[in-house]
């Protein structure tokens, strides 16, 4: 069995590959029971929850000569450890082979998770965000800023980008790494301004109250919501849902965990029949994604098992060499 550590990941893919591995991924189908979703109380601090991510080749379509394979990401998500220094979200993911179960690799699932969360935004943008998208703002300081920013600009020109956070020194230091790796980034102070002026508005936080304002969304506006992954958590308002098309990764997932889409149902500023497509759908060529250069276009994440799975493959294969598991 193979150890797939972090730096082996980062040299196993790139920002437009990956994309185009989540294109065929979604288009040619995975089987993904909904994820299990638990959450670890303690007496001392915030919550722990512990998420079981399982999926598997559909065999009966793979018709592949190493019988596909089966993943499960294990993650958990500790709000309290940046306090302390530590990441919020810790994982693990494991790859099997798909005929015998045997496991074939171990892989960061950290690191995982956000190169195939990032690409996933970044395929969404590919068929919502104005082809000549180039000034946008990503929301949040965490691990996966960097990532979003890298992505989005493997799909569209973008040629300015700013971060903004609750904590300005934090977007500091993405906003120097990103310019290290020769992208125009700055920190952004002003969040309504930079909300109305940018073409794509990206947002990662764990937050539970709404920090995007529809009323400051201009016309042509993409916004990519991948941050919220409970029903009480929000990174938008309900003005924003309410100007926009809305388009999830997936129906089951996002109408039953993401708070960007469940409050919104519940309150009646969003019906369901009038979530536009996911990401089946927009892949499929079954649903249109941005009709005109002025509507906006809202994207709601909350993680799809099947996007795992394709990363996970896609690792492995990079790092196994072209042979495969039966190598």
């Amino acid at each position: 069995m193979r150890m797939i550590d972090t730096g082996a990941v980062d040299r196993a893919l790139d920002f437009s590959s990956l994309v185009e591995t989540l294109r065929d991924t979604f288009r040619d189908g995975a089987i993904q029971p909904v994820r299990h979703h638990h959450t670890i109380e303690r007496p001392d601090g915030a919550a722990s929850t512990l998420l079981l991510m399982p999926a598997w080749s559909d065999f009966e379509r793979a018709g592949t000569s190493d019988g596909g394979f089966v993943g499960v990401k294990i993650v958990t998500v500790s709000p309290d450890n940046n306090a302390i220094g530590k990441p919020a979200v810790m994982g693990l993911y494991l790859l099997l082979d798909g005929r015998t179960g045997e496991p074939r690799a171990l892989i960061d699932g950290q690191r995982l998770t956000q190169w195939r969360t990032a690409c996933a935004s970044a395929l969404a943008a590919s068929y919502l965000a104005r082809q000549d998208a180039s000034r946008l703002l990503v929301i949040g300081a965490g691990a996966l800023a960097p990532f979003l920013a890298k992505a989005h600009s493997a799909v569209r020109p973008i040629r300015e980008i700013r971060i903004w956070n609750r904590t300005p020194a934090n977007a500091a230091k993405v906003a120097e790494a990103l310019a290290a790796d020769g992208l125009n980034a700055a920190v952004a102070t002003d969040l309504a301004g930079e909300i109305g002026s940018a073409d794509i508005v990206s947002s990662a936080t764990i937050s539970t109250d709404p920090l995007i304002e529809g009323r400051f969304l201009r016309p042509g506006t993409h916004v990519d919501l991948v941050g919220g992954f409970t029903p009480a958590m929000r990174e938008a308002d309900d003005e924003a849902i309410r100007r926009a098309r809305v388009f999830v990764d997936t129906m089951a997932g996002a109408t039953k965990e993401a708070g960007d889409i469940v409050q919104p149902l519940a309150s009646g500023a969003l019906l369901k029949e009038a979530i536009a497509a996911d990401l089946f759908g927009l892949t499929r060529g079954e649903k249109n994604g941005r009709e005109n250069r002025d509507e906006i276009t809202l994207f709601k994440s909350v993680g799809a098992a099947l996007e795992d799975l394709a990363a996970g493959i896609a690792v492995y294969r990079a790092v196994d060499g072209p042979a495969g598991p039966d190598r």
